[in-house]
């Protein structure tokens, strides 16, 4: 399966290319309005991007670091640890014409499912593409929780392997604005 290109998101607003198998949550139960959320087909994978306020008070690496810091609190994670962040080069982007930093953040948050008691290690990714004159960070966020045993790797799930690093790449690079307006008058 090809990887879907210029998925419309936020009514059309915005466009990206989603990994093969990505499910659209919206489809399956209410999702913010702040929020597109793509679920893996046979994985507990997931992708969200979120329209943000702009918190103007971190620049830099350290509005990458409090983006994962309060998503690790909104989540209710029992331990949160920062195991990189990079500065994304903007002529990568899509969105280059309107973002003015950009952000990837590799680590691990100790969260536990809903009503689970053991809380497990989930690997995120997040790339922070922060849009001022909009008065928006733009969040995008990997979860790889840890495999699920019950998981079975036969024949028929061969096909679609999980998501990698360069699957979120690629919907980070190709995030493109396309109505303006979805942030309001300006």
């Amino acid at each position: 399966m090809e990887p879907t290109r210029d998925y419309p998101l936020f009514g059309g607003a915005f466009s990206a290319t989603l990994p093969p198998g990505a499910i659209d949550i919206s489809d399956l139960r209410p999702v913010p309005d702040n929020q597109e959320v793509f679920c893996h087909r046979m994985t507990d994978q997931s992708l969200i991007v979120e329209l943000l306020e702009l918190q103007a008070h971190v620049v830099g690496e350290a509005a990458a670091r409090y983006h994962f810091e309060d998503v690790g609190g909104v989540q209710e994670a029992r331990a949160v640890q920062v195991e990189a962040v990079q500065p994304i080069p903007l002529e990568n982007l899509a969105l280059r014409c309107c973002c003015e930093e950009a952000w990837v953040l590799s680590g691990k948050q100790q969260v536990a499912k809903e009503n689970q008691q053991v809380a497990k290690d989930v690997t995120l990714h997040q790339a922070l593409l922060r849009l001022p004159q909009y008065q928006t960070d733009l969040l995008l966020t990997f979860n790889q929780p840890p495999p699920d045993n019950r998981l079975s790797l036969g024949p028929d799930n061969l096909s679609l392997p999980p998501w990698s690093l360069g699957d979120f790449q690629q919907l980070v690079t190709s995030l493109t604005l396309h109505d303006p307006n979805i942030f309001g008058p300006q």
